[in-house]
């Protein structure tokens, strides 16, 4: 088993960086992540967004990983359960995989929150666990995988830094403005 965390902290209040991180995927600094399916949307009735998302991923595992693994397989789903809390100004988001669960567990939570002592500024915590079993090579697979996640968060908050800054000068992103994405009403901030 392995554990990889990073905390980032962005140069944005938290609305606008929350905005942002739900419109994340899929985008072509990322282009492993094919597709975004969303299962199931609700409030509760402490006016919380619960949202359970279906992400399908296109890794391309070289050749040695495929043998290892014994698999052909490639196109890979995760799911996705996040909390949007816009009173307690909280966004927590837990993903693991679905697919390969015979050899490889990864689960991974990101928490976004305001900066304790500057609301203009967001803090995203997160953390991952990597377990791959009845494997040889399970700690360098693991390892590879810490790797990959870390490579890929730094892309992530590219990509959430790059729908701040076209939103803040009323440009595009990714082919809609920014002002008319579909975002749940309770986080229309004034």
């Amino acid at each position: 088993m392995r554990v990889w965390s990073s905390e980032h902290v962005f140069g944005h209040p938290w609305d606008t960086v929350i905005k942002a991180a739900m419109r994340k995927y899929p985008n072509p600094m990322n282009p492993s992540v094919v597709g975004v399916d969303v299962l199931e949307r609700s409030v509760d009735s402490r006016g919380r967004l619960h949202s359970h998302r279906l992400l399908s991923t296109e890794w391309g595992l070289p050749g040695l990983v495929r043998a290892i693994l014994g698999t052909s397989r490639t196109l890979t789903y995760i799911r996705e359960h996040s909390i949007v809390d816009p009173v307690g100004k909280k966004m927590e988001l837990c993903s693991t995989n679905i697919t390969l669960t015979n050899w490889v567990s990864v689960s991974e939570r990101l928490v976004y929150t305001p900066h304790p002592e500057d609301p203009g500024r967001t803090v995203l915590t997160q953390e991952a666990v990597i377990t791959v079993k009845g494997i040889s090579l399970g700690s360098y697979l693991e390892s590879l995988m810490a790797n990959t996640i870390s490579s890929n968060a730094k892309k992530g908050e590219i990509k959430i830094l790059t729908f701040v800054s076209k939103a803040e000068e009323g440009l595009p992103a990714t082919g809609k403005s920014f002002q008319s994405w579909h975002v749940p009403y309770f986080l229309s901030f004034a």
